[in-house]
């Protein structure tokens, strides 16, 4: 029955969680931690980090792992499901309708949705501030890491930041009781070795089979695998390899559709089904969407199975004080990246007093804890319509 629940709480976010990682950080915070408390902020905070540290979608990541805590690998595997379909189903039709979309209503629609979303991204770095920062050490981390992230804007630095935070707590750890009944650390390597037979079994098959459902897997699958930092840092690689290289789309066509995921709900790498749909054109609706189901499979697919080897030990290896103590540097390093991504995602917006008033009237309206995430966003949808 809990499971249930979860995956209707999945679902909501999967419709109404815009703004990108940082936002959905907000929205988890909010309907995962504070309204049904599956699990602490701190665990958020440790799960968002380890994601951090690898290859794949970060909000994907989070979410499924959540799901596989509370209920193993059945109800990860569907909490992926219902997190990324709609995503990916609106994705893939707009890569097979991309011509009768009009851009302009499109824009007008979305015009009150990314300050929104900066207004919810506002709201989760003062929560996990709040429930994080406890010492001295900690300010200073999550100040440091705040910085240092909005002045390097690079996908190597967050895990760097990340482990760095991690070390300067790590030589602490003598002040913590010694944690009883420590078992000894077994890792189950079967998730790495199927990521790893993966990646080389599709492109071995790609090489000798040339059949452009296969080719499109394997380089989703390659590009999944090895993109740290989420959906901002894939689009540069996309636009590479699919459209100054193998000119599967036009730069005009892939703009559109970039534009379009950012106004979307959920994951950001969803972006793919709309490059695989248009990449399959010459081959009707059927291939079409073919290409859209094989591209999101292929994107998300190495991510997920990178989270699942490593969430299978993690509570092990944290009964070792070492590993315990660096926690508190993590996570203050994270609070840290989500304070740094407020000012990151309102740089791109004008500078007008509507926008101005939007972040600080949604981070106000989350504070006071009535009114449910969705409806503050489709309020700005409501917005978009009418003005």
């Amino acid at each position: 029955m809990r499971g249930i629940i979860f995956l209707k709480d999945v679902a909501a976010l999967a419709f109404t969680a815009f703004g990108g990682p940082q936002a959905h950080t907000a929205m988890m915070l909010r309907l995962l931690v504070d309204k049904r408390r599956y699990l602490t902020s701190a665990e958020l905070l440790e799960i968002m980090a380890l994601c951090q540290l690898l290859p794949g979608p970060g909000s994907t990541q989070t979410i499924t792992a959540i799901g596989f805590r509370l209920g193993g690998p059945n109800l990860a595997y569907l909490t992926l499901l219902v997190w990324m379909l709609p995503a990916v189903t609106i994705m893939t039709a707009a890569g097979v309708a991309i011509n009768y979309f009009d851009k302009e209503q499109v824009a007008r629609l979305v015009q009150y949705i990314q300050p929104i979303a900066v207004g919810f991204v506002a709201y989760s770095a003062y929560k996990i501030a709040e429930k994080v920062i406890h010492t001295k050490t900690s300010v200073a981390l999550m100040v440091a890491a705040a910085m240092l992230a909005y002045r390097f804007q690079l996908p190597t630095v967050l895990p760097l930041l990340l482990l760095g935070g991690g070390l300067v707590t790590t030589f602490r750890y003598r002040k913590l009781t010694p944690i009883a009944d420590k078992q000894p650390l077994r890792i189950e390597w079967a998730n790495f070795i199927l990521w790893l037979g993966v990646l080389i079994g599709a492109a071995v098959i790609g090489h000798y089979t040339r059949e452009l459902p296969v080719l499109l897997f394997e380089n989703f699958y390659r590009n999944g695998s090895l993109v740290f930092g989420g959906g901002q840092v894939l689009a540069p690689l996309l636009f590479a390899e699919f459209v100054e290289f193998k000119s599967y789309l036009s730069a005009p066509e892939f703009l559109s559709g970039y534009g379009l995921t950012q106004a979307l709900p959920g994951p950001n790498f969803a972006f793919a089904s709309y490059i695989g749909a248009l990449a399959m054109r010459d081959y009707g609706i059927g291939g079409q969407i073919l290409g859209g189901v094989v591209a999101a499979a292929g994107i998300f697919m190495p991510g997920t199975l990178l989270i699942f080897f490593l969430i299978r030990f993690w509570d092990q290896l944290k009964q070792y004080r070492v590993v315990k103590a660096s926690l508190e540097g993590v996570n203050a390093v994270s609070a840290g990246l989500v304070c740094a991504a407020v000012f990151l995602l309102y740089h791109p917006l004008p500078d007008t007093p509507i926008n101005l008033g939007l972040i600080g009237a949604t981070f106000l309206v989350l504070l006071w804890e009535k009114i449910p995430s969705y409806l503050i966003v489709l309020a700005g949808l409501l917005a978009g319509v009418v003005f």
